[in-house]
């Protein structure tokens, strides 16, 4: 069976993303700019530039939520085109030995003189032989008919998995040149926002991480404090007051991350990007997540802000870009971009857009 098999294609995945990645965090010194920040003005205020990095940031986000929902799919095309092409093998060998059978009968037919069994059998000088053996005939042509039958729907059945591959595989040809446009389109906004950063002076820079929580967001944390909700939340703290045993290991597994670098695309075990922590907390705790967050927040029922338990995926952005796992006290462990590790960080950092309870 294996010799009918098509050869495996290598699929698009996570060493694509990994080396991706890393072009983008390497700096790309020699990059140009893109979108005109190499020709942005010299005299940007420290202040301008957090802000335009933000901005790219987010924009980067949004491009590598399309990326992995395109690779997603491109991964589920690749999966049905070898299933599809594995199924025609095995088709194929099935008719391959039907055939054979078929070639076999009609060549002894040929050695006996064409002459059809029930009239050799009606030359026999022996007429019980011959009623017996007229009984076997007729049994025996109805099931070549049927042998015959059968290859003609085999080769129908080939034929429309054979379609069906021909479909798949331009499917996976769309999806992969739908990789390669988001994945330039990170790579020219996370290039563009490492030469921004370059433009500061370490002192500036050092200012920037703190305020901006080493996110490129500006922390509202004296909305945070008004509500009273600045206190650490420890692990154990977390994993107690969560709503079931699937949420508190994923908020153990959350924490066991915290400092692991981002890396746009990777789901873990080392580098995540955001709603590749998600995916890898819940995957650890037994659930299977979708991968990205357009797809994360419709994972179990809505939640209200003012009811939300630790577990709990908290989405971002009017566009649903972003996505944290909530651990109490208004914070949450999440991975917010190439300027940081996986870290825990309040809410009210990033305009919040709702939450998801995982069942």
């Amino acid at each position: 069976m294996a010799a009918h098999r098509k050869p495996r294609q290598r699929s698009l995945g996570g060493h694509t993303a990994r080396t991706a990645a890393t072009i983008a965090l390497a700096g790309a010194a020699t990059a140009t700019g893109f979108d005109g920040t190499g020709h942005a003005d010299p005299q940007l205020t420290p202040e301008q530039v957090r802000a335009k990095v933000a901005k790219l940031y987010q924009e980067a986000e949004v491009a590598t939520e399309k990326y992995n929902g395109a690779k997603e799919k491109a991964d589920k095309a690749q999966e049905n085109l070898e299933e599809l092409r594995d199924q025609a093998a095995r088709r194929t060998e099935r008719l391959n030995s039907a055939r054979d059978e078929l070639g076999s009968l009609a060549a002894a037919q040929y050695r006996d003189g064409g002459i059809a069994p029930t009239w050799q059998l009606a030359l026999s000088a022996d007429p019980d032989q011959y009623l017996d053996g007229a009984a076997l005939a007729e049994r025996v042509g109805s099931r070549h008919s049927a042998d015959v039958a059968s290859v003609r729907k085999q080769l129908l059945d080939i034929e429309r998995l054979r379609g069906a591959a021909r479909v798949e595989l331009g499917t996976l040809k769309t999806r992969q040149t739908e990789l390669k446009r988001h994945k330039k389109t990170v790579t020219s906004k996370l290039t563009d926002a490492r030469q921004l950063l370059g433009r500061l002076t370490t002192e500036d820079r050092s200012r920037f991480d703190t305020r901006s929580g080493a996110t490129g967001h500006a922390s509202r944390s004296s909305t945070t404090a008004q509500r009273g909700l600045t206190g650490p939340v420890s692990a154990a703290s977390a994993t107690a007051d969560a709503p079931n045993s699937r949420a508190a290991a994923a908020i153990s597994y959350a924490y066991s991350k915290i400092g692991s670098p981002y890396v746009w695309g990777a789901t873990g075990p080392n580098a995540f990007d955001c709603s590749g922590l998600t995916l890898a907390a819940y995957r650890a705790a037994g659930v299977s997540l979708p991968r990205t967050t357009y797809s994360q927040i419709n994972a179990g029922p809505r939640v209200a802000r003012s009811d939300l338990r630790p577990g709990d995926l908290v989405f971002f952005y009017s566009g649903i870009s972003h996505v944290g796992i909530y651990i109490g006290n208004g914070q949450m462990i999440h991975a917010p971009n190439p300027s940081a590790p996986v870290r825990v960080a309040p809410l009210d950092e990033m305009p919040y857009a709702g939450a998801t309870r995982v069942a």
